[in-house]
C-alpha cells in the first residue's frame, strides 16, 4: 500500500491530473478501477435491501417481523457493508499523513465511529442507538461515486504506450545484397534499411538511394509531402508513398524524434499546471468543521450542561454522520456523469472533469494548423488561365497529364477536376521529369505541367502577369503548378492545405468570450501568416518543431495566461500535455486523444466554443451543488449538536438521515437539469 501511495502521490503532483476527484491529491486508489468499483457498490446494493427490510422503523411500518432479531441481522449485514468502506480509510490514511485532510478524513471519522457505536449499541441496551442504515447508505453513495470519476479517467495517462505505434514493427534490414525482416527494437546507428512504398521509416536516417515522397505531417506538422532523395534526412515514423527508398540509420530508440517527443511528452506531464479542486476544499473545511463542532459537542453537553456521556457521545457521533457528505460525495460524480454524456450529443468528451474549472478560465486558445483549422488535405484552391484558354480546357490539360504521375500534387489536381466532370483526353509521349514535373503530348501537341524550374528548363518565359499572379499565391503559401503549351502558358494551378469552412466563425465566437486565438504549425511563415490572416487570428508561429510547440505553450503560460490547446497529431501531444487543457481532434492519432484533457470527437474546432461554453454551465452547477451541500451542513450540524435545544429541537439521528436524503436528491435533480443545456453556437 505504502509503494502505490508513494507512486500515486507522486504523479498526482507531478501530472496535475488523473487523481480521485473525491479525495485530495495525496490518495491512493488500491482498488481504483471502474470496475472493481462497480463491483463493490452492486454488493452494498445487494446487501442494503435486507439491512433496509431489518431496520426496526421500516419494517414496523409494512408490519415485518424478522424473528425479533433484526439488529443482530443489522450488525451481520453492517458488518460485510463496513469491510467494503476500508478503501476510504486507506485514503484517510494518506490525507493525515500528508497533512491534506479532506473528505476521505471526514468520512472514514464518520463510518468508523458511527459502526463502533453502533456495534456498541447493539449489545450493550443502554447505549440504543444505532447508525447502520446512515453508515451503510453512505458507503454506498461514496462506491457509486468512485465509480463515476474512475470510469472517467480510465483511459489517461496512455500517450507514452501510443507513441511507440508510429513505428512499423519489422524493419527490412539490408545486410549486403541480402533483405532480411528484422524486429524494429534490434536495430541500431549505421545498418541500413529498405522501406518500400507504402512503408513507414523505422528510425531516422539518410537517404543513400532511391527517391520517394514522404508523408512528414504526423511528426513535422508539414502538411505537403516532402520529396526525400540522395543525401536527405529521413525521420522515424515518416511514410514512404510512391517510392522506395535505402536508409542509412542515424539515430534510434530513444536517440529519434519519435523518442525525444516519448522524452517530451513525459517532461511537460511533469511540469504540467494543476487546478485546484473544488470539491477537496470543501471537503477540508467540512472535516474541520465537523471534528471540531463533534468534539466541541461532546464536551460541553457532559462537562458543562450535565448530560449523561453516553448522550453526549451520541450527539457527537450524530453531528458526524449529519455531516457525512452524502450530497458532497455525489455532488461532482452526478455532474460528471450527466455532463460526459451531455458532451459525447455535442461532439465532446471531457476525459478529466477537474479541468473544467481551468477551461472555463482560458484566456487563450492555440490551434495547432493542419488538420485542425485545415482538412490536412492537399488540394487545389485557385486556377488561373491565361489568353483564350478557359478553366475546363487547363484542368483537362493537367489532369490528363498527371494521370499517369504518382506525385501527390499531380493526384490532388486529377482529383480537383474529376470532382468538375472534366473529361480527361489520351496522352502519347509521358515522360515525369523528376523534381520538376511531367511532359506529354495530347493530339500531337506537347504540353508541359510542373513548377517554374520545369518552365525554365524548357525555355518557356513567364511574362509579368504570370508572375504577378504566381507571387500573389506563392505569397499566401500556395504551390503553384504551371500548364504550358508549346511556349507559351495557359494557366496556373494553385494548391494548399484547406481552411475549414467552420474555422472562421470557430475564431470569431472566441473573440466574443473574450478569449485570444495563436496557431502553432510546421508550415513556412508564407503559409502561416496567409491562414492568420483569413481567419483573424491574434498570434502564429511557423515553422515550428515538437520541441518548439511546447515551448510555446510554456512561454504564454508563463506570461500568466491559461492555455487551452487543439491539436490532432504525435508532434502536438507534447505540447496538448503542457497545456493547461489539452484538446485532441478525434480523427487524428491515438496520441494526440490519450495526451489531451478532452477529445473533440468531430474534429470540428467549433466545439472548442462549446467546451468552453459548457464549462461555464457544468461550473455554475457544481457552485450550486456545493452551496447546497454547504448549506444543508450550516442548519444540520448545528441542529445535531443541540445548539437548538433551548426551543426544544433536537435533531434527531433518523429525521438527520432522511434530511440527508433529500439533500442528496436536490444535488442529483439539479446536476439533471444539465440535461437542457443548449449547446448550438
Amino acid at each position: 500500500m505504502d509503494n502505490c501511495h508513494k507512486h500515486n502521490h507522486k504523479e498526482s503532483h507531478e501530472h496535475g491530473s488523473h487523481t480521485d476527484a473525491m479525495s485530495n491529491d495525496s490518495t491512493c486508489l488500491p482498488a481504483g478501477t471502474a470496475r472493481e468499483f462497480l463491483h463493490r457498490f452492486w454488493i452494498v446494493t445487494f446487501l442494503l435491501i435486507p439491512l433496509v427490510l431489518s431496520n426496526e422503523k421500516i419494517s414496523g411500518l409494512f408490519n415485518i417481523d424478522i424473528f425479533g432479531l433484526s439488529k443482530f441481522v443489522q450488525f451481520g449485514i453492517a458488518t460485510v457493508i463496513f469491510y467494503f468502506s476500508l478503501v476510504f480509510f486507506q485514503h484517510a490514511w494518506h490525507e493525515i499523513k500528508s497533512r491534506k485532510y479532506g473528505m476521505m478524513t471526514l468520512v472514514s471519522l464518520a463510518v468508523g465511529a458511527g459502526y463502533i457505536f453502533s456495534a456498541s449499541s447493539t449489545f450493550i441496551a443502554s447505549l440504543n442507538v444505532e447508525f447502520y442504515l446512515e453508515i451503510s447508505t453512505l458507503i454506498w453513495v461514496l462506491l457509486f461515486g468512485h465509480y463515476l470519476e474512475a470510469r472517467s479517467t480510465a483511459s489517461a495517462d496512455n500517450a507514452l504506450k501510443e507513441v511507440a505505434k508510429l513505428l512499423p514493427n519489422r524493419a527490412h534490414k539490408l545486410i549486403g545484397d541480402v533483405e532480411e525482416d528484422v524486429d524494429t527494437a534490434e536495430l541500431i546507428a549505421g545498418d541500413i534499411v529498405l522501406v518500400k512504398p507504402g512503408e513507414k521509416i523505422p528510425a531516422d536516417g539518410v537517404v543513400i538511394k532511391g527517391t520517394s515522397n514522404v508523408n512528414e505531417s504526423l511528426i513535422s506538422g508539414e502538411s505537403k509531402p516532402v520529396e526525400k532523395r540522395k543525401d536527405n534526412e529521413v525521420v522515424a515514423g515518416s511514410i514512404s508513398l510512391d517510392g522506395s527508398l535505402i536508409v542509412r540509420l542515424s539515430r534510434v530508440g530513444e536517440n529519434s524524434t519519435v523518442g525525444k517527443i516519448q522524452n517530451l511528452i513525459a517532461q511537460a506531464q511533469k511540469t504540467k499546471p494543476s487546478s485546484q479542486r473544488i470539491v477537496d476544499k470543501a471537503s477540508a473545511i467540512l472535516t474541520l468543521v465537523a471534528g471540531v463542532t463533534a468534539l466541541l459537542t461532546i464536551l460541553v453537553w457532559s462537562l458543562l450542561l450535565g448530560l449523561p456521556f453516553v448522550s453526549a457521545i451520541t450527539l457527537g457521533i450524530t453531528v458526524l454522520v449529519i455531516a457525512c457528505p452524502h450530497a458532497l460525495g455525489l455532488a461532482i460524480p452526478t455532474v460528471t456523469m450527466i455532463t460526459t454524456a451531455l458532451t459525447v450529443k455535442n461532439g465532446v468528451f471531457i476525459k478529466n472533469l477537474a479541468k473544467i474549472e481551468t477551461i472555463r478560465k482560458v484566456n487563450y486558445v492555440v490551434f495547432d494548423k493542419t488538420g485542425t483549422l485545415t482538412k490536412g488535405e492537399f488540394g487545389v484552391t485557385d486556377v488561373t488561365t491565361f489568353g483564350d484558354v478557359d478553366e475546363k480546357e487547363v484542368l483537362r490539360i493537367a489532369g490528363s497529364i498527371d494521370k499517369h504521375s504518382s506525385h501527390i500534387i499531380g493526384q490532388s489536381i486529377v482529383d480537383y477536376a474529376h470532382k468538375q466532370n472534366v473529361e480527361f483526353a489520351d496522352i502519347d509521349d509521358f515522360k515525369n521529369i523528376a523534381g520538376h514535373g511531367s511532359r506529354a503530348k495530347i493530339s500531337g501537341s506537347e504540353y508541359f505541367v510542373g513548377n517554374s524550374a520545369l518552365m525554365q528548363k524548357m525555355d518557356i518565359s513567364l511574362n509579368e502577369n504570370v508572375k504577378d499572379i504566381a507571387g500573389e499565391f506563392f505569397d499566401d503559401g500556395k504551390t503553384v503548378v504551371f500548364i504550358a503549351g508549346g511556349k507559351n502558358i495557359l494557366g496556373v494551378i494553385a494548391l494548399a492545405d484547406e481552411i475549414k469552412p467552420e474555422s472562421k466563425a470557430t475564431v470569431d465566437k472566441l473573440h466574443e468570450l473574450g478569449v485570444k486565438v495563436a496557431m502553432l504549425t510546421g508550415d513556412n511563415e508564407f503559409v502561416a501568416k496567409g491562414v492568420a490572416q483569413e481567419l483573424g487570428i491574434d498570434k502564429y508561429f511557423a515553422q515550428v518543431l515538437p520541441e518548439e510547440k511546447y515551448k510555446h505553450i510554456k512561454d504564454l503560460q508563463e506570461k500568466g495566461n491559461i492555455v487551452l490547446m487543439a491539436g490532432d497529431g504525435v508532434n502536438d501531444a507534447p505540447a496538448l500535455t503542457q497545456a493547461d487543457v489539452g484538446v485532441a481532434i478525434g480523427a487524428g492519432t491515438d496520441i494526440a486523444v490519450e495526451a489531451g484533457d478532452v477529445v473533440l470527437i468531430k474534429s470540428n474546432p467549433n466545439d472548442i466554443v462549446r467546451l468552453i461554453i459548457l464549462s461555464k454551465k457544468v461550473y455554475g452547477k457544481i457552485i450550486q451543488n456545493l452551496v447546497w451541500a454547504f448549506g444543508y451542513n450550516i442548519v444540520a450540524i448545528p441542529a445535531a449538536a443541540g445548539v437548538f435545544a433551548g426551543w426544544g429541537f433536537f435533531l434527531r439521528p433518523e429525521i438527520g438521515a432522511l434530511v440527508m436524503s433529500f439533500s442528496t436528491v436536490i444535488v442529483v435533480a439539479n446536476a439533471m437539469m444539465l440535461k437542457r443545456v443548449n449547446l448550438d453556437v
